[in-house]
């Protein structure tokens, strides 16, 4: 099977890289064509446009920054281009952008499944991600195949914008969880207490989450280095669900805090870092290392 994909950062070259090792051609676009190397030594195509890698394959994968890079790559980039192409988009965007987009690819003669995933790089790597799938039941059919090179259980979630819903739901959860045990750490730390004995404890309760201990040799060290998914995405994503509960009408004031301290850190060195990096921010002084803008 042909595919063009467009984005090879974090995650977008751990697919490609899977992809290209089940023995699909790919055909590669990304800004930075330096981030295309390894791929080419694994059999990758380069193009010199995302038009040019669109024009040979019949599926076309995003996984691109956000929601307005994308519609600019698809639609200003390679518009005409996808005429009775299929998309299938990777990235995290809003739920009402991913709407918009489905219906002007649609006046273009082009079909849209969004298909975010559960997971980062290792998991991509591994074939291994969870895919949570939105948009035409028959475009998901269709895509199974190529979805579960990815990952073994794509679900379907409903028509466009409810895969990227629950995606946001997910990725609230991963911001919460991280936020409310940075700040109990820190709290037990600071009363003396071993943090392996309040481990312990929280590992044989009802209020344990694996993400805890997976985290956990970062919080204690400081090292927040080699993210798989770093701060600015967090943000990035939370700020996407506070979009989309407040178009539900619900009440999520509560978030709001969470947001205010994590934009402490946009254009600070530690935007770059894992998420995991919010301890940093949660501590006494909670300033982090500051760095110019680029």
């Amino acid at each position: 099977m042909a595919i063009a994909l467009i984005g090879t950062g974090l995650l977008g070259g751990a697919i490609a890289q899977r992809l290209l090792q089940q023995g699909h051609a790919l055909h590669l676009w990304n800004r930075d064509p330096s981030k295309l190397k390894p791929l080419l030594a694994l059999g990758g195509i380069a193009a010199s446009s995302p038009l040019e890698a669109v024009n040979q394959a019949n599926w076309v994968i995003t996984v691109l920054s956000d929601g307005a890079v994308t519609r600019q790559v698809l639609l200003d980039q390679i518009g005409a281009g996808l005429r009775g192409k299929r998309v299938l988009q990777i990235g995290t965007i809003g739920a009402e952008q991913s709407r918009c987009l489905a219906g002007d690819l649609a006046r273009l003669a082009a079909e849209l499944l969004e298909a975010p995933v559960l997971g980062s790089r290792p998991e991509a790597l591994a074939g291994t991600l969870q895919i949570m799938a939105g948009g035409p039941k028959n475009l998901f059919q269709e895509a199974l195949p190529l979805l579960q090179d990815l990952g073994p259980d794509p679900r379907w979630m409903g028509e466009i914008g409810s895969g990227l819903e629950t995606k946001l739901a997910l990725n609230q959860l991963i911001a919460s969880l991280t936020h409310a045990f940075s700040l109990s750490l820190h709290v037990v730390q600071g009363a003396g207490v071993d943090p392996e004995a309040f481990m312990a404890i929280l590992r044989g309760s009802a209020l344990y989450a694996p993400t805890f201990d997976k985290k956990l040799p970062k919080l204690l060290s400081g090292d927040f280095s080699n993210p798989n998914f770093p701060l600015a995405h967090l943000r990035k994503d939370l700020l996407l669900f506070l979009e989309t509960a407040q178009a539900q009408g619900l009440h999520s004031e509560g978030l709001t805090g969470l947001v205010h301290l994590l934009e402490r850190a946009q254009g600070n060195a530690i935007d770059l870092l894992d998420y995991s990096a919010l301890h940093q921010l949660t501590g006494s002084d909670g300033r982090p290392n500051q760095v110019p803008n680029p």
